[in-house]
């Protein structure tokens, strides 16, 4: 990836008490491009999210978005910048309906005197809106903008989690595990999803535990160990496998990258010596 990334974190340094949750860990984000971020359990996954998003300040490191350096010290900071995040616990409100979940927090006014006076929110307008956003993002399994979210599937309520956060995001979407909880069928709309995000020229972080999904949909893979990146790498040069060993300790980047020479090395010279005895 080559340009000014979307979004940049450097030596990110986070502690809680004697616990190290970050030591020194740097990330890139690129225009239109999809980052998984992978790692065992307590590898600093959650926490480098949280950072990024806000939801924890950093003790040392700095956080750049556009090539300008930005503070995080809300949620809502982070939003201001564009910085929209999709949590496991997707923050839905069950009771309301669709399009009063997608703009939870962002509710529209009405422009006449009742939603100056009485701040009268425009329902229908949000309505509406909702229903272009879940069109553009082709969700096209909801129609209906007034029906309640306690009535929607697993996959459903995460798409609406996804569209609220792809509808206010300008720079980043970041979403934690979104296929967590998932059957096979609403995982894969779920990645159709994230990859029409990508699509759009939105880039997306993903944390996901799902190494298949994460090789399907991801451009580049950042590998979180005991709180240290232990390696960004792609679909392209590394293999599940390798991924996982990196990710578990049981070989480095280089470990891995070496063993992948030798491999190479060894199946050329059986090669010339099987051409070699044919000949002969």
């Amino acid at each position: 990836m080559s340009g000014t990334p979307t979004l940049e974190a450097r030596g990110l340094v986070k502690t809680f008490g004697h616990v190290v949750g970050l030591a020194g860990v740097s990330l890139q984000l690129y225009p239109g491009e999809v980052l998984a971020i992978i790692g065992d359990n307590g590898a600093g996954k959650s926490t480098l999210i949280k950072c990024l998003s806000g939801a924890l300040t950093v003790d040392e490191g700095e956080i750049l978005m556009d090539g300008v350096k930005v503070e995080f010290k809300s949620p809502v900071d982070a939003r201001h910048a564009g910085i929209e995040t999709v949590f496991q616990t997707l923050a839905v409100a069950p009771a309301l309906d669709i399009a009063s979940n997608l703009y939870l927090g962002r509710e529209v006014r009405d422009k006449g005197p009742l939603g100056k006076i009485f701040r009268k929110l425009d329902t229908r307008g949000m309505r509406e809106s909702a229903k272009e956003q879940l069109q553009d993002l082709g969700i096209g399994t909801i129609q209906d903008m007034t029906q309640k979210v306690e009535t929607l599937s697993g996959g459903q309520r995460q798409a609406v989690a996804v569209a609220r956060a792809a509808a206010f995001g300008s720079k980043v979407v970041i979403l934690d595990e979104p296929t967590a909880a998932l059957g096979v069928r609403e995982s894969g709309q779920v990645l159709a999803l994230v990859k029409r995000l990508r699509d759009r020229g939105m880039p997306v972080i993903l944390i996901s535990h799902n190494m298949p999904q994460v090789f399907e949909v991801a451009d580049r893979i950042h590998i979180q160990r005991l709180g240290r990146c232990a390696g960004v790498i792609t679909p392209q040069s590394h293999t599940m496998e390798e991924a996982v060993a990196i990710m578990t300790g049981a070989t480095t980047l280089d470990g891995a990258a070496e063993a992948k020479n030798s491999t190479a090395a060894r199946d050329g010279g059986d090669r010339t010596e099987s051409t070699g005895t044919a000949s002969s």
